[in-house]
């Protein structure tokens, strides 16, 4: 048996031990073939409107939309259907209608600010030459048509959170600025594009299904680090019991809809090694890893990065915070007396190595 490292760092102890020695690397190499070396798409990439064309803008409510109404509704309209016009995914409809909220309000605004006394329009859009002229600045339509298009132009836009997608866009001070009109946005795109379900379509992405300490050998023995393993210490994954290797590979096969035998990802078949190994396996393959959080991916920490000794680290985004912070659940986390226990905890988003996608082809 290999036994991993200690790892510690700012009160923060890992162990990353590896499963029964031939057992853990073939893993990675079986989920690549999931799907190649694609990207996965991120949530709300296929949505598609319920409805067959916008709503009738007399039919919105008198009293408005999440607090937006009159031209603010054929704003977010004029935006949604330059999206559209595009083909553009209903998130980043979405996001365009966010972005003009946070703007100007939904106004076409004749009027910067101080950081931008040349700002104009529904996107304080500023005049640098790269948003057309003033006319254009000035016209809904052809100022939504150019946010998105260079919202297209940022790599992997769709997987950044809505505000740090704008953001790239903007190059505002704050890249969280936006996340404060996200829900607003999200209610007026139902109303103005006739799409109802528009927030659940919006969240399905790689979900975690029972998140929480859910592992059902929780209180299994284990192996010391340092000392011999006891019998009994692999778990039915073929892990060695409640590392963080072991609780990932659990939380994957919830992902995946199982929680019992037969498996859908077991070391029996499916073969990893200590933390570290994780990324080389998902590399050699083409399996996609990239530097964006997405929740259900791995939190995947090399060996010396992050407070992770020789044998790295792995943990579960289980949710990406408001702020920007990414929520991490984990085994084996703590300090003793609590390691080898389920902990949470927030951490930068670029504090990991890498994010190692969960397959969308499960």
């Amino acid at each position: 048996m290999i036994l991993g490292d200690e790892l510690k760092s700012k009160g923060v102890f890992y162990t990353a031990l590896a499963a029964v020695p031939a057992l853990f690397f073939g893993l990675i190499l079986v989920f690549v073939l999931l799907i190649g070396g694609q990207q996965p798409p991120a949530a709300g990439s296929e949505c598609t409107p319920t409805g067959e064309s916008d709503a009738d803008l007399g039919d919105l409510p008198p009293a408005g939309v999440a607090g937006y109404s009159g031209d603010q509704l054929v704003n977010a309209s004029l935006i949604v259907s330059a999206g559209k016009a595009l083909d553009l995914s209903v998130k980043g409809q979405t996001v365009g209608v966010m972005t003009a909220m946070g703007e100007s309000s939904l106004k076409v605004l004749d009027r910067g600010d101080g950081p931008g006394p040349d700002s104009r329009g529904l996107f304080q859009q500023r005049d640098n030459g790269a948003w057309g002229s003033y006319e254009d600045r000035m016209d809904a339509t052809i100022s939504a048509t150019n946010f998105f298009k260079a919202l297209q132009k940022v790599e992997g836009w769709e997987s950044l959170s809505p505000s740090e997608a704008a953001h790239r866009v903007q190059r505002n001070a704050d890249p969280y600025h936006y996340t404060r009109y996200w829900d607003a946005a999200i209610q007026v795109v139902e109303a103005v594009a006739d799409f109802k379900g528009l927030e659940e379509c919006l969240t399905n992405g790689p979900q975690v299904p029972g998140a929480g300490d859910d592992l059902p050998w929780s209180n299994a023995v284990f192996c010391p680090i340092g000392g011999l393993c006891p019998s009994g210490a692999v778990s039915p994954l073929g892990m060695y019991n409640r590392e963080c290797t072991d609780f990932a590979l659990w939380r994957l096969n919830v992902m995946a809809g199982v929680t019992s035998d037969p498996w859908k990802f077991h070391n029996s078949n499916l073969v990893l090694g200590n933390a570290e190994t994780w990324i080389d396996a998902w590399n050699r393959q083409g399996w996609a890893t990239g530097k964006q959080p997405q929740v259900g991916a791995v939190a995947y920490y090399a060996a010396n990065v992050g407070g992770a000794g020789s044998v790295g680290h792995v943990a579960i985004v289980s949710a990406i915070n408001d702020d920007g912070t990414v929520a991490i659940e984990e085994y084996n986390g703590m300090i003793p007396p609590n390691d080898h226990k389920y902990s949470t905890r927030n951490i930068q988003p670029d504090e990991v190595s890498a994010y190692l996608y969960f397959p969308r082809d499960y």
